[in-house]
């Protein structure tokens, strides 16, 4: 596929995206790029990541070029992976300079991800404008080390602006154009009939564990709901063979390209609460039962959460009470009642930000002029 940007002697502006590793981070720089090239045709727009991130795959088939960096995570790992992570420090500042030397770029946006830190560090360092895009409401490492040499950071959340003072927005979390729920779709009829089940990018192994059975319990309720489940690489074999074994029909896969046709078909969706994913079910207009990822750094997805269900948008269970029957009860009380079902979707549907990536593409042409 040709690279979705004009060559380097047209640009109009050069915007490198730098980071990625999960669809939470990489996602919204997609929805930046997009809409960057919607305004400037003729800008120039490329990625940076590694080859073991999500963006190996997405990035290219995207139609944008990626530049591969030697990256790895330092916190929150096996000593041997933060042993690894360590070692890789210089390496990857020395491919980071390679790669902005070569593109020259107008302005560098980090999305988050060990990978965005000696690109965006680099590039403040040789005095090009850069940003950070924070989804959650409590930055990851990464971009806490960066809020003092960035020029702008987009928050999704008013809390999160003291962590880079002057230098924060607010612009909400910028999500692909195809998960907003048009104007003019036509309103659901019949009873409710599909579950999608979604463990983020990655997977999630307590969602893998406990659905196929609850899927069952689901079954003998309401035997006609559709299961469809994203179980993330690692995971897919397992819960497939699950699902098999307990003779449920379920459509498993490893990861679901276009995610957002699946949401949109979705009468509920079972899923972690990461921002990004949050933020797409909000554009869908989407009502969930939300597991929040215990180890989250602050524990911001419980928080994350806690929002959803404050507003009457969704479900919460807590991963250490996950067991099939509870997950199994809950979706059946829902699919139940389609009018609880439509008033969280529409409650889901408030904290929807259609904006967000004109927000940050207009900040994004201001540092560039």
């Amino acid at each position: 596929m040709a690279a979705r940007s004009a060559s380097r002697r047209t640009a109009s502006l050069t915007l490198l995206i730098a980071g990625g590793g999960t669809g939470g981070h990489l996602y919204p720089g997609i929805a930046v790029a997009r809409e960057l090239l919607r305004q400037l045709p003729d800008a120039e727009v490329s990625f940076v990541g590694t080859q073991r991130g999500l963006e190996a795959r997405v990035v290219p088939a995207e139609g944008f070029e990626l530049d591969l960096i030697r990256s790895a995570g330092l916190k929150g790992k096996a000593v041997t992976a933060r042993l690894r992570g360590i070692a890789l420090l210089v390496p990857s500042l020395f491919d980071a300079w390679r790669v902005l030397a070569r593109r020259r770029p107008s302005v560098v946006v980090g999305v988050g991800g060990y990978s965005s830190g000696p690109v965006v560090l680099l590039a403040a360092l040789r005095g090009v404008p850069t940003m950070v895009l924070e989804q959650n409401a409590t930055p990851g490492l990464t971009n806490r080390l960066l809020a003092r040499v960035v020029r702008a950071a987009a928050v999704s959340y008013e809390s999160t602006l003291p962590y880079f003072g002057r230098r924060g927005f607010v612009s909400g979390n910028p999500v692909r154009a195809e998960f907003f729920r048009p104007a003019d779709a036509p309103p659901r009829t019949g009873p409710p009939s599909s579950v999608l089940v979604l463990g983020g990018s990655q997977g999630a192994r307590a969602i893998n564990r406990a659905m196929p059975e609850a899927a069952a319990i689901v079954r003998r309720e309401h035997p006609g709901v559709r299961i469809v489940h994203q179980t993330g690489q690692a995971g897919y074999e397992e819960t497939r063979d699950a699902y098999a074994r307990l003779g449920v029909d379920a459509d498993v896969v490893p990861f679901l390209d276009p995610l957002a046709d699946r949401m949109h078909e979705a009468d509920l969706v079972v899923c972690r609460a990461g921002a990004t994913t949050l933020a797409e079910l909000a554009a869908a207009g989407r009502p969930a039962v939300l597991v929040p990822f215990p180890f989250a750094t602050d524990d911001h997805q419980r928080r994350n959460a806690q929002v959803l269900v404050d507003a009457g948008a969704a479900a919460m269970i807590d991963e250490r009470h996950l067991e099939p029957e509870r997950l199994a009860a809950t979706i059946v009380a829902l699919l139940a009642d389609p009018a609880a079902l439509e008033a969280m979707g529409e409650a889901a549907s408030r904290f929807a930000r259609p904006d967000a990536a004109t927000r940050i593409v207009d900040r994004i042409r201001e540092l560039a002029a």
